[in-house]
């Protein structure tokens, strides 16, 4: 019986210890992995690291589960003029909407500290290849599990140092419904406004899409990517 009992707490002593090895061999080799995805990382917190490694399988996921769109089914002419708008963008100088006329146009609201903060990169690489026809304008909210505290100096210097953004970012604001929701959302937001879409944020990186004429055409859930086929069909761009 002694042997018997001695065996076992040897088969269990290897198990554990085989278990503990390959533990650790799997943490080391995650953690290689982000040290050498973020080589070119400036001023990130452990945790924006952590989600620009692990982004692809975040967006893996998403594209299964909630890369969803909506969009209008006819050219719907907004109540209240996309071209009458107005915001303040992150530098703190007045924005006029007026001047995106014959432009295409992507809204976006953003965040530095989410699992799509990775998405900075792929509407830059939009933006610089089509910046002739479309404008994108990214609008920081802190609105989902507070993932956007820093002040507007803080997010600006983020987006430029880690993603090279040169597309306009408007000062930090609430894009959800409520009293001191962005006027901008606002007409987004409200089919009384812009003709057919009540559809609100329902996390970060949410895309909106307006034509060149000022019409609201489409609606992208967050997990869809800015360089996904349909987003670059609805754009109507190659």
């Amino acid at each position: 019986m002694g042997d018997q009992v001695m065996s076992v707490a040897k088969i269990k002593y290897r198990f554990i210890r085989k278990t503990i090895i390959v533990f650790g061999l799997l943490l080391t080799a995650a953690i290689v992995y982000v040290v050498l995805i973020n080589l070119d990382s400036k001023n990130m917190t452990f945790r924006q690291k952590l989600l620009k490694a692990f982004y692809p399988v975040l967006m893996k996921m998403s594209s299964k589960s909630h890369a969803k769109q909506t969009g209008s089914t006819a050219t719907l002419k907004p109540a209240v003029s996309f071209y009458s708008l107005s915001d303040t963008s992150i530098n703190g100088t007045a924005f006029d909407f007026a001047q995106l006329k014959g432009k295409k146009v992507m809204i976006v609201n953003t965040a530095s500290n989410c699992g799509y903060t990775e998405q900075f990169a792929s509407l830059e690489k939009l933006y610089r290849d089509h910046q002739q026809q479309l404008l994108i304008i990214g609008f920081p909210a802190n609105d989902f599990k507070e993932q956007e505290k820093g002040s507007n100096e803080d997010i600006a210097t983020f987006c430029k140092a880690n993603y090279g953004v040169s597309f306009p970012m408007m000062k930090k604001s609430i894009v959800v419904s409520s009293p001191q929701q962005n006027k901008v959302y606002a007409w987004l937001t409200q089919s009384s406004l812009n003709g057919w879409n009540n559809k609100v944020p329902t996390w970060n990186f949410c895309k909106y899409i307006i034509d060149e004429n000022g019409n609201l055409t489409h609606f992208f859930e967050a997990g869809t990517d800015p360089l996904s086929k349909n987003v670059l069909e609805a754009l109507n761009l190659p």
